[in-house]
């Protein structure tokens, strides 16, 4: 019987040289693939950085010194009648505000009185006008400095000249309809309900949150 050569030690011996090789690669591998895949994901994120957009609370910043830091709230509040239209005023920065609207001085009498003729008028603050819970209109719009203190300065020069209440002829909503006529927004028809009246200032306008008069 021919002795054959053993070639099952030799199959082994090679078997456990080819897994050490393989183990010894692997790491590297990995190694490479986790490189690369960092690299890939700095890449990423740089190109991330660079395209995200600015943050919310940027965005609202600009805005907020985009639209100028003095303000004329146009607004309108229910009341037991018709209702009321009236202006809020100020500076952005401070929670007090300034009042002027149109109405009838005294009580329900001067009211129905107003409907005949003339009667004498108030042009600060009313009743409801600062509760919020009475508001069923508003539209605000934003001023720079030189021209705040010219429509503020039209505002009480409004309230000077505005000595009588009258329905049809002198009332809330002609009264806020001049503040903003002044300030260069478009009006629309003054005889219908302060809300109405309100809402379609801001419709004609576009919804414009920032205004600026011509030079004088």
């Amino acid at each position: 019987m021919t002795n054959r050569p053993d070639r099952s030690g030799s199959c082994i011996l090679a078997g456990l040289a080819l897994a050490a090789m393989i183990a010894c690669l692997m790491p590297s591998a990995s190694a490479h693939e986790a490189n690369k895949r960092a690299a890939d994901a700095g890449a990423l994120a740089t190109t991330d950085s660079a395209s995200r957009p600015t943050p919310q609370s940027t965005r609202r910043l600009v805005a907020r010194a985009e639209k100028g830091p003095y303000y004329v709230d146009f607004r309108a509040r229910t009341a037991a009648s018709w209702g009321h239209a009236f202006v809020w005023y100020g500076k952005t920065s401070e929670k007090a505000v300034e009042v002027a609207g149109l109405t009838p001085a005294g009580d329900t009498l001067a009211y129905v009185l107003g409907h005949i003729t003339f009667v004498p008028s108030e042009t600060g603050a009313s009743y409801g006008d600062l509760d919020p819970e009475y508001l069923t209109a508003s539209y605000r719009v934003y001023l720079n400095e030189a021209d705040a203190k010219r429509v503020f300065a039209y505002i009480k020069k409004l309230q000077a000249n505005s000595p009588v209440w009258n329905a049809e002829t002198a009332n809330c909503t002609g009264f806020i309809g001049d503040i903003a006529e002044f300030m260069g927004l478009e009006v629309p028809n003054r005889w219908q309900r302060p809300e109405n009246f309100v809402n379609r200032l801001k419709e004609m306008n576009g919804g414009r949150q920032m205004v600026r008069l011509s030079a004088e």
